[in-house]
């Protein structure tokens, strides 16, 4: 395929940065207005919250803690809390911040894809900057952008790192510093090695030339993953954060399922939405790109691929897919590309006009759709978290013994609202029960060494260790009724 070199082709005029500006303004706004008329203004994960903590002490106490005094690598996105320490110093925590740096990472995220698809498609020159609208406007990443969580900046530095290489980018020191932050974003940023060192493989023309590019690409990654090791080392004792070690052991019921029934789950959350419509130009990249050796764009393709499977062998597909959510650009990337150069092509001659009407259409109308539909998503998911988290938390804090020794198996929002000491059973900030994570018995007789006095859960979800238990409050909130699930509760575990 041939490539464009001139600058003037692939820019981007300021009144196009305006237009996707707007476009991120407008549709954070309506996020947030839809959660604010529904409930209230928050998050929509837990996990969230646990990222504020740690930002929290970091920018008011300036110590690596989620407990005040107590150090802990309890969260999986060091360089994502650091930067929501920042807001703390400006009184912009924990809502105004987030908000900001999520809308910020949609925009760039905007830019590159509309800037990718101006650099590798020679007939795409729009009036209007509809790739870029696209990725503004597409749910799954402005719920990720508005959720307070680093799934979108890790999502923003992987869609650059493969866009570098689908453009024959041989700047290996750049791709290696890339590689290396994603790492201090989330560890499955270490996957980005394998489409970086395939292409340097069959781009570069000599033996001599591959060898200087790999010890440039690991001159950058390996200053920051070093870092990053030595990091992680001093604060919990392992290389990798607790996070790591405790979702495998989590959800290893999840990994005994058929593989079917996963990749059943996975597809489910993945094409829901516009990205449906995109399917048939994923597959024509993908062959386009098998048929000119772009060894950029099928190292890119086939990262994609393995690290959803990675998450379906792994994790389980719920809330929307996100932990999948950092490899959906790059996804829905292909299927654009494709359907700019199918837009301007005659590949259908006369009838040309009809496919193009038809896909545009579909495009358009799903996108559309799923402006309101994504918007009443994440404005039920954050309702969720603060009538069941946060409100527990609340009452916590105020009702509670203040020398109370609460488990919980969630613990954002009781880490940020609540300063009781805490057992994490999902071994975040107690990485000694990760061995034993899901065995209730066995967490019944941890919890009693430990002398807790009150167990925060939801009842499904430990229905072993919450039987027989007092129930000292419970949130009654009809909004996680109503979705079919029962309330969380606080039990009592020793009495007074």
């Amino acid at each position: 395929m041939k490539r464009i070199s001139s600058k003037s082709t692939s820019e981007i005029s300021p009144r196009d940065l305006l237009i996707l500006a707007l476009a991120v303004l407008l549709i954070a706004a309506i996020y947030l207005l839809t959660s604010r008329f529904t409930y209230t203004i928050g998050f929509p994960l837990d996990d969230s919250w646990i990222h504020q903590t740690y930002a929290r002490n970091l920018g008011l106490n300036g110590e690596w803690a989620f407990r005040t005094g107590i150090p802990s690598a309890g969260s999986t996105a060091p360089l994502w809390s650091a930067l929501l320490a920042i807001g703390f110093l400006f009184n912009l925590s924990p809502y105004i911040w987030a908000y900001f740096l999520g809308s910020l990472t949609l925009f760039a995220l905007a830019i590159l894809c509309e800037w990718a698809v101006r650099k590798l498609i020679n007939s795409y020159r729009p009036h209007f900057p509809w790739v870029g609208i696209f990725i503004a406007f597409e749910w799954h990443l402005v719920w990720a952008g508005m959720s307070g969580m680093e799934t979108l900046l890790h999502g923003l530095i992987v869609t650059t790192v493969l866009v570098l290489l689908m453009t024959d980018s041989h700047r290996y020191l750049t791709l290696g510093l890339l590689t290396g932050l994603s790492a201090w974003v989330r560890p499955d940023g270490l996957t980005l090695l394998g489409p970086v060192l395939m292409t340097i493989l069959f781009i570069e023309e000599d033996m001599r030339s591959r060898l200087t590019a790999v010890v440039r690409y690991f001159i950058g990654f390996g200053s920051l993953f070093g870092l990053y090791l030595l990091f992680n080392l001093a604060i919990g004792g392992t290389p990798m954060p607790n996070t790591f070690y405790a979702k495998q052991a989590e959800y290893v019921s999840w990994q005994l399922r058929p593989i079917i029934e996963r990749l059943g789950d996975m597809f489910l959350q993945l094409l829901v939405g516009p990205s449906l419509v995109l399917i048939p130009g994923i597959v024509s990249w993908l062959v386009k790109s098998i048929r000119e050796r772009m060894w950029g764009g099928l190292a890119a393709l086939i990262w994609c691929v393995g690290y959803f499977g990675l998450y379906v062998s792994r994790l389980p597909m719920y809330q929307h897919g996100r932990y999948i959510m950092p490899a959906m650009p790059i996804f829905f990337l292909f299927g654009l590309l494709a359907f700019a150069e199918f837009d301007k092509s005659k590949v259908f001659s006369r009838y040309h006009w009809v496919a193009q009407t038809l896909w545009r259409g579909s495009l358009a109308m799903l996108a559309f759709s799923f402006i309101i539909l994504g918007a009443r998503s994440y404005a039920q998911d954050v309702a969720v978290i603060e009538s069941e988290m946060v409100v527990t938390a609340k009452w916590a804090a105020e009702n509670l013994p203040s020398d109370a020794v609460i488990a919980a198996h969630d613990i954002g929002a009781l880490g940020y609202f609540d300063q009781h000491e805490l057992i994490d059973l999902a071994g975040l900030i107690s990485p000694e029960v990760i061995p034993f994570i899901r065995d209730e018995p066995r967490l019944a007789a941890f919890l009693n060494e430990k002398n807790a006095d009150y167990v925060i859960a939801f009842p499904e979800f430990y229905p072993v260790l919450a039987e027989g238990l007092i129930e000292v409050f419970t949130t009654n909130s009809e909004i996680t009724r109503s979705l079919g699930s029962k309330n969380m509760v606080i039990y009592l575990w020793k009495s007074p």
